[in-house]
């Protein structure tokens, strides 16, 4: 299926510029190559944009009088990273094309799926034309986005809440096969749960200590730049970082998802670029709604 009901479609950019779509890739390979943390950057500013309001790019909007930056919302701040790679990614694409016509928000979307491919995941097709937003809400991104705190109800709600069912936070959550998470928000974890494997917890206790080192960092499962299903066989062995990853594996009614994952990555990575498309289609701004940035840090009448 190329095109949704969203009306966004797979061969969107295919007339108006042909390149686009392999500059992204060939920025954002550049990229990982330089720090394979990168793909789960930005991954998760593709996820922190989607839970906002919708796949707009509103994430990439600096703080200016008018504009309350995203960036400073405490799911961001001090830990939502990659904004470079994106203007650099925008800068060539309109090199490429020689105008402005690919919006920052697909930028984000296609970044996503390449970092996913670069660092040996599957592959899918992105559905594209979604335009950018003239505003962002800090207040929103503190609202939507799932903290590292949440419980199984509270997760199932919150991605219930932008139309997403218990396979895809199951197989969403699965994005953190990449990357990095600090002290600060596996620190209760480890001092204070018990669903935790004992050995995982005193060896975290060695790196994040009860007082200190908040931002100190922590692969999310032992193979942070490698799209495997090690994610969920930890979360078997109660060796998940947060508490909102174990939550998926405690008795609960995920825990059979996380089991069947666990054994196969086929189902996997199948789930995993279904669910991606899914989230890629929340609320994108279509038609005349939105603009298409000229920089994916300012809306264009402060350009």
């Amino acid at each position: 299926m190329s095109s949704s009901n969203s009306g966004l479609s797979s061969s969107y950019y295919d007339r108006v510029c042909p390149e686009a779509l392999p500059t992204i890739k060939r920025v954002v390979e550049d990229a990982l190559a330089q720090e394979s943390r990168m793909g789960a950057s930005l991954l998760r500013l593709h996820f922190h944009d989607c839970f906002v309001n919708g796949c707009d790019a509103s994430i990439l909007l600096d703080q200016t009088p008018t504009i309350d930056s995203e960036k400073n919302a405490g799911p961001n701040a001090n830990s939502a990273r990659g904004f470079e790679v994106i203007d650099k990614i925008k800068e060539e694409v309109d090199k490429v094309c020689g105008r402005h016509v690919v919006s920052c928000a697909d930028i984000l979307t296609v970044a996503a799926r390449d970092s996913v491919v670069g660092l040996g995941g599957p592959s899918w097709k992105v559905r594209l034309g979604r335009r950018d937003s003239t505003t962002a809400s800090q207040t929103a991104a503190n609202a939507n986005i799932p903290a590292p705190s949440m419980d199984l109800p509270a997760l199932i709600k919150n991605f219930e809440d932008q139309g997403l069912d218990e396979e895809d936070l199951v197989v969403l959550s699965g994005a953190h096969t990449l990357g990095f998470a600090q002290c600060r928000t596996f620190r209760p974890r480890i001092y204070s749960d018990t669903n935790i494997d004992p050995a995982f917890a005193s060896h975290l206790r060695t790196i994040c200590p009860q007082v200190g080192g908040d931002s100190t960092l922590t692969p999310l499962d032992p193979t942070p730049s490698s799209f495997d299903v090690k994610y969920f066989t930890n979360l078997v062995s109660k060796k998940g970082l947060l508490n909102s990853d174990q939550a998926l594996f405690n008795g609960g009614e995920t825990a059979e998802l996380v089991s069947k994952y666990s054994g196969s990555h086929e189902e996997f990575w199948e789930d995993f670029a279904e669910s991606m498309i899914k989230m890629g289609d929340i609320k994108p701004l279509t038609g005349n709604r939105g603009e298409i940035r000229n920089n994916c840090r300012k809306v264009n009448s402060d350009y």
